[in-house]
């Protein structure tokens, strides 16, 4: 067997890393369980009204339950998560707020007004073009303002349980789209869909590269391509809202939605979510921001309170919701947990005082499926509720009849109805799609249904998949074996390198275990694959142009060269039970290198690994992180091993050497109707912030990539740009001096906040032998 090993001269060896995701919702979420939603609903009025959706009626029953969540302590059975916190509750309950009668003066647009030309004037449908070095602040409030007036004047007739009917979904499944408001009177109703990366449950789409992807190739022109392609197919598809990006801090290593966000910085993820949101509205569609906020974890996503501080929530979590605020964002979705003890879908400093008031966002505030904790979270700054109905197909809602019973008797105010109505009015003239806008052809519920193939919404943007998939490409270890030119020999080993067994949906939502390439993540952050390049595909067909020996292994659990039995790949139930990879990565590739002094390693994976095991093994010569590539994923492999395109992408996140070396893990515990304490008391300190506080060294720090070539700084200067908001110098400096910001609307978009700025310059000049490019964080692509 060694022998017949060494006699080929290269061995490609694929691994991958996923974890396990619920994709019944539209945020892979689950219903609440009932004894939840009776502790948590307030006491409500008893008049209901039954559920019409196309005329002025209200939309659910009312609701009357009651109860009490107690204090309770509890152990989880999931003692095999890494370096696991575990936290008991400290507290009875989430706090509420209790019945009475809650007037409301409309938030006022904000209080410093932009000058051009840093503020143009700007249509969503038109921002300002990409730009390695922004000096461009788009200002939409001009177009809010048109919006505004005549989703005002639409809605001035309507009935009371006509405005509520625009801000109360339908209930699950009750509408072709994961979240449907219906149709009032001359307004046609609203489709809500996933997700982050392409339109879920719909065939004749593309599946992008997922957020952490399209992050890794810090390539501004490439993201905000990566947008406008999806959303000229959302609104292909007659979808009103895209329910992305998602913009979740990478806190915690293991957690399982990671794929979807950006990485693990804030200035990385404001960046590409900004880019991202000018996109998906220059192609038409309603971006919407998620998951507002700190939800960083799913273990206990709907019993938990993320406890953070002030500034860390400013500086770390809130900015990416501050930078989709600046480029214009429709809508942002309020999260499952809690945040201090209030849920964020109930949470006034949240939802009013940083976004609405702050930031001055103009659009509106959805719950996340099944959020909504109850109807008072109107007076919270909640503007619309999804899917509609309390827990799905329960045919109740905290909206519907009961938001129409508070405001008949007052205890929420008319104009606080008439601001949310006309929020989400507001957003569909703001985008313009009220002009000609495709009907919805998406049946989520039977992906049978011929309407699902009326519209190919593709077009050519394979193209925009494969360069993404390929720029999103990290190098992590090379000596000398890359790039490949035309070898005698290869041998593929992994199950990661071949297609699916089933063909490239194999289970819904991708929800199981893949047993060929990992081109996306599980659950709502996906869609169906329309078709699916496999690396034993496209390198195979490289092989033969150059009349390569070519052979493959798919078996990872077969190491007949090992002495141990497999390990058995149990459920990863939400977040990643550890850093691992799975289908034995790390025994395959020890078995594989102890017998090959070439081994390449590409490694799909949703997040980082610990890869001590291996990576110092000597014929372990390359490392190829190949992030998840979408349909294209083995094509842009291809293209990097064979230098087609000399790798750019650097890691959005930190690889450590052990786990424990992050400053957090998942918080365990918790259970029944126990509320979980997850305690941020590393503040500010997150991934390489962290790394760089404590003086640990990690295998492969943020933004580490290389290149088939050698780059050479130099000139570097960094030069004070004078303030053009000449009003507020004395903000500024107070600012400069490290002192608060004012209290003042619309923060986000005044100048002052911005300022000190900087002018950083620099020259690069390949001294290498390869043609290549290289990335900066100050203006990612160079």
């Amino acid at each position: 067997m060694a022998q017949k090993s060494l006699t080929f001269s290269l061995l490609l060896l694929f691994v991958s890393c996923i974890f396990a995701l619920d994709g019944s919702s539209s945020s892979a979420s689950s219903s609440l369980p009932s004894t939840l939603t009776s502790a948590l609903s307030n006491a409500t009025p008893t008049s209901s009204t039954t559920f019409t959706p196309s005329t002025s009626t209200s939309s659910f029953t009312s609701v009357t339950k009651h109860s009490s969540s107690h204090l309770s302590s509890s152990s989880s059975s999931s003692a095999t998560h890494s370096n696991p916190t575990w936290s008991v509750s400290t507290h009875s309950g989430p706090l509420t707020i209790p019945i009475s009668i809650y007037p409301f003066t409309p938030f006022p647009t904000p209080t410093l007004l932009p000058e051009p030309p840093v503020f143009p004037e700007t249509d969503p449908l038109y921002p300002p073009p990409v730009s390695p070095d922004p000096v461009v602040v788009p200002d939409f409030a001009p177009a809010w303002a048109i919006a505004y007036s005549r989703a005002q004047h639409l809605i001035s007739g309507y009935t009371i349980e006509q405005k509520v009917n625009i801000t109360t979904g339908v209930g699950w499944e009750n509408g072709p789209c994961v979240g449907n408001i219906p149709a009032v009177a001359d307004f046609p109703g609203l489709c809500l869909q996933d997700s982050p990366l392409g339109v879920r449950f719909a065939d004749l789409v593309s599946s992008f590269p997922p957020g952490v992807t399209t992050a890794s190739t810090w390539n501004r022109a490439l993201i905000r391509a990566r947008g406008l392609a999806m959303g000229q197919e959302f609104k292909a598809k007659g979808v009103n809202l895209a329910l992305g990006p998602m913009m979740n801090m990478g806190r915690v290593a293991q957690g399982g939605r990671n794929f979807e966000g950006f990485g693990a910085d804030p200035f990385l993820v404001g960046e590409a979510a900004y880019e991202t949101i000018l996109g998906l509205q220059a192609g038409g569609v309603q971006a919407t921001a998620k998951h507002f906020i700190n939800n960083e974890q799913e273990h206990n996503r709907t019993q938990s309170s993320s406890n953070v501080d002030d500034r860390t929530q400013h500086e770390i979590y809130a900015h990416p919701f501050m930078r989709s605020v600046m480029a214009g964002v429709a809508s942002v979705m309020c999260s499952y947990n809690l945040i201090n003890d209030t849920y964020a879908c109930n949470n006034n400093k949240t939802m009013n005082d940083i976004l609405k008031r702050e930031f001055g966002f103009q659009g509106f505030i959805m719950s996340d499926w099944s959020a909504t904790m109850n109807t008072l979270s109107a007076v919270q700054g909640l503007d619309m509720t999804m899917p509609g109905d309390i827990t799905f197909n329960s045919g109740d809602s905290y909206f519907g009849g009961n938001l129409t019973a508070y405001t008949k008797n007052h205890t929420i105010s008319l104009a606080r109805l008439d601001d949310m109505a006309t929020r989400i009015v507001a957003a569909w003239y703001y985008l313009h799609q009220d002009q000609d806008y495709p009907n919805t052809t998406i049946n989520s519920w039977n992906i049978n249904d011929p309407i699902n193939q009326e519209v190919n919404a593709q077009s050519d943007h394979a193209n925009i998949v494969r360069e993404i998939a390929t720029g999103g490409i990290v190098l992590l270890k090379n000596e000398r074996a890359l790039p490949l030119k035309k070898p005698k020999s290869m041998v593929l080993v992994g199950s990661d390198a071949a297609p699916p067994h089933s063909g490239p949906n194999e289970y819904p939502d991708h929800g199981g275990d893949p047993t060929g390439v990992l081109a996306m993540g599980w659950g709502s952050g996906t869609d169906r694959l329309s078709y699916l390049i496999s690396p034993y595909e496209a390198i195979q067909a490289r092989a033969r142009v150059d009349q390569t020996i070519f052979s493959w292994d798919f078996d990872n659990w077969d190491l007949s060269k090992a002495s141990q039995q497999y390990i058995t790949v149990d459920g990863n139930e939400g977040d990643r039970k550890n850093l691992t990879a799975w289908h034995e990565g790390d025994r395959l590739i020890l078995a594989v290198a102890a017998q090959n002094n070439n081994t390449i390693v590409i490694t799909n994976s949703v997040g980082p690994l610990i890869l001590e095991p291996w990576v110092e093994h000597p014929n372990v010569t390359a490392i190829v992180w190949a992030n998840l590539g979408g349909n294209e994923a083995g094509n842009a492999i291809t293209e990097v091993l064979y230098g087609d395109w000399n790798p750019s992408g650097r890691l959005p996140y930190t690889i450590a050497k052990n786990a424990s070396d992050y400053p957090t893990q998942l918080t365990l515990g918790g259970g029944g109707t126990e509320i979980l304490p997850i305690n941020y008391t590393e503040g500010l300190y997150i991934d390489y912030r962290w790394f760089d506080a404590q003086n640990i060294t990690p295998r492969y720090e943020f933004g580490f990539g290389l290149s088939y070539t050698t780059f050479e700084y130099s000139n570097l200067a960094i030069i004070p740009i004078a303030s053009a908001d000449v009003p507020e110098t004395t903000l500024i400096d107070h600012w400069a001096a490290g002192g608060a910001t004012a209290i003042a609307e619309g923060s986000s978009t005044a100048l002052w906040l911005h300022m000190p700025a900087f002018q950083v310059t620099f020259d690069v000049m390949n001294t290498g032998s390869h043609f290549g490019g290289e990335a900066s964080i100050s203006g990612f692509s160079a």
